[in-house]
């Protein structure tokens, strides 16, 4: 798990405090996801078909949200470059991106846990409901921590 949260910390970082090209952030991801999937394996034992159903809709899910993924490193560069001179219309509008984003995010897992548990059944939905909720609270969690608030660094 330590490992798993170490490369979310490299993506975070290099997503919010440089700037990330596409390549750089596919490659993070899928070594995150690789990670990812290795826990979501030990922590869901499923077996036969149930299994293969698990997988299949996992990897839709995980493709989804990769593509969240870009997005919010994209939001997170906006954040970055437009730190230093931040005037309201641009905080609201990325005050506003970042809910929708949040949204999204939230509906996918909520999707995806109705497609799990129609594939595998409730508990490995539930199972993985619980791994992708701590996981995506500690990713987001070191976004706090890491990016300063609106107005912290002024002199």
């Amino acid at each position: 798990m330590k490992n798993l949260l170490v490369i979310a910390a490299l993506l975070i970082s290099a997503a919010g405090f440089a700037q990330s090209n596409k390549e750089e952030v596919d490659f993070i991801q899928s070594i995150y996801g690789q990670g990812k999937k290795n826990i979501v394996a030990d922590f869901i034992p499923l077996e036969g078909a149930k299994k293969d159903a698990f997988w299949v809709v996992y990897d839709e899910y995980e493709t989804e949200r990769k593509e969240l993924g870009h997005k919010r490193v994209a939001l997170l560069e906006k954040y970055v470059d437009n730190y230093d001179n931040m005037d309201e219309p641009t905080m609201d509008e990325i005050s506003k991106e970042m809910i929708a984003l949040g949204q999204k995010n939230d509906k996918l897992v909520a999707t995806y846990y109705d497609k799990i548990k129609k594939a595998a059944g409730v508990k490995p939905a539930s199972q993985w409901l619980q791994i992708e909720s701590y996981l995506l609270s500690v990713v987001r969690a070191y976004i706090l921590e890491e990016i300063p608030f609106i107005g912290e660094l002024e002199n």
